[in-house]
């Protein structure tokens, strides 16, 4: 039956602790009445995944206040930086996490099933446009987050666009997989299945095998899976990519419960899908964008095309300018976090990619990052990137080669024990698939993994491309020690592209 539920299904699970929909809402409109009487304005949590999360979430948004969720992943340095430059006047976090803060004032706040600390900070006026509800933190590519600035109305028409979008798939119970202080999990995992009736099971994170932004145990997460038999998860390439493998080596699929594994956040690439698929789980890839709060595109059964980020949702409208950038619009932020420059209607997103003739978008890199070889030949890194990933061998790889004869890549393998001649199988494997001017013609093996505990990934996983050159520039600029793997023959062409 593809309606919704009734207002007593179960709609908030974690632990031990579960709401209907109808205790939802009554938990959350105290909640709401609680804080109206605090005098705050912009309010930061600081929370691992669960039910408090949700439910501050909902009863901040009631509120009219500002809610600035930030990711227990972030580091200090940028939990402080966030916290500045929102200006926010109080903090809910853990009492644990309050220690970090023992001259703030502090009050108990009791938030469903946990007793949180409410800690008093100094706040301050900080320029943001007057609609904002949310402010989400993403960090680029120097670590520093930057804050976007969203609006009630355009999470709410992202929400309304996947309910739209996935009613046919009558989901009834999604497992809320990445930190719900990400905007992908927040609108997508919460807000959209909340509005349709469905349940949202939101276990600690370390409970599915996810420590920080980047450390996640495939086993653990199986394990935890199983027994919630979600019909919904939203996961990073990296987690499909090591959760998939290790189905594939242990001889198990996934649960039969599962009809989306949305995959976002990074290129996923049409073998990994394939291969996923082939261990039972239903992913399909999509794209997005904090400045278009969330998500943009999806693929969906019966509107699916491995290898691209599917087709726009209702709630998009998408275009590709004649040098390649792609532009979005309908949902999209109400300005940047300090500035008092609203956004303009329509974003020119700084990702490249081409629509195809049935409307699928098929994103290649970020235009900043695109490599000019020194046979005028433009390549996006990220292309020949997600290719190499494509390889069981790899785990992660960061592409180099502006004004260089041929490309260079780092490498970090999936298994430690990886050899070299793994490696390079991997890298021909790739290059048999790639036109001359993307092949790789020398590799080396990183000297450590890309995360924020090597300094060589920011916050939310994305490379961190001049460290990595640094750390590897002796190798990169020396003789190949592998073998190019183009023939003299296959030389780039001269005319660009």
């Amino acid at each position: 039956m593809n309606t919704p539920h009734s207002p007593q299904s179960p709609a908030l699970t974690e632990d031990g602790f579960q709401l209907t929909h109808t205790e939802l809402d009554a938990h959350a409109t105290r909640l709401t009445k609680t804080l109206q009487t605090q005098g705050l304005r912009t309010v930061a949590t600081l929370l691992d995944n669960g039910a408090a999360w949700v439910l501050l979430d909902r009863a901040l948004a009631q509120a009219g206040l500002v809610h600035v969720p930030l990711p227990v992943f972030f580091t200090p340095e940028q939990i402080g930086h966030a916290l500045q430059a929102c200006g926010a006047d109080a903090l809910i976090t853990t009492p644990t996490l309050a220690a970090h803060w023992p001259a703030a004032p502090s009050l108990p706040l009791q938030v469903g099933p946990d007793a949180l600390v409410r800690l008093r900070l100094p706040g301050r006026a900080v320029p943001m446009p007057p609609d904002t509800r949310k402010i989400t933190f993403t960090s680029g590519t120097t670590g520093n987050p930057k804050g976007v600035c969203l609006s009630g109305a355009a999470m709410d028409r992202v929400a309304q666009g996947l309910v739209q979008a996935l009613a046919p798939l009558d989901i009834r119970r999604h497992l809320c997989a990445l930190p719900l202080a990400v905007l992908l999990e927040n609108i997508a995992g919460v807000m959209a299945p909340l509005a349709r009736g469905a349940e949202c099971v939101v276990p600690p994170l370390a409970s599915l095998g996810l420590q920080g932004s980047s450390r996640f145990d495939p086993a653990t997460f199986h394990a935890a899976v199983v027994p919630h038999a979600p019909n919904s998860l939203i996961l990073l390439p990296q987690m499909l990519r090591a959760w998939a493998g290790w189905l594939a080596a242990t001889g198990q699929r996934a649960p039969a419960s599962l009809r989306m594994v949305a995959v976002g956040g990074a290129a996923v690439g049409e073998q990994l899908i394939t291969a996923a698929r082939a261990v039972g789980i239903p992913a399909y890839e999509g794209y997005g964008l904090s400045e278009g709060a969330s998500v943009q595109t999806l693929n969906l059964p019966g509107a699916d095309r491995p290898g691209s980020a599917g087709r726009a949702l209702p709630h998009t409208r998408l275009r590709v300018d004649a040098h390649g950038q792609i532009h979005v619009a309908g949902s999209l932020m109400s300005g940047y976090l300090g500035s008092a420059t609203p956004a303009p209607a329509e974003w020119a997103t700084g990702d490249v990619g081409e629509l195809d003739a049935d409307g699928f978008l098929h994103v290649r890199g970020r235009l900043r990052h695109v490599l000019i070889t020194a046979y005028g030949r433009n390549v996006s890194p990220e292309w020949v990137e997600t290719a190499l990933r494509s390889d069981p061998a790899v785990a992660q790889a960061v592409v180099f080669g502006e004004a260089q004869p041929a490309l260079s890549a780092v490498l970090w393998p999936l298994r430690p024990d990886a050899s070299d001649a793994q490696l390079q199988a991997a890298v021909q494997a790739t290059n048999d698939g790639l036109p001359d001017y993307a092949r790789i013609g020398h590799w080396v093996r990183a000297r450590a993994d890309f995360s924020t505990a090597t300094g060589l990934a920011t916050a939310n996983g994305r490379p961190q491309r001049p460290a990595i050159f640094d750390l590897h520039a002796a190798e990169l600029n020396a003789e190949p020690n592998h073998a190019p793997t183009a023939a003299p023959s296959d030389s780039p062409a001269l005319a660009p592209t």
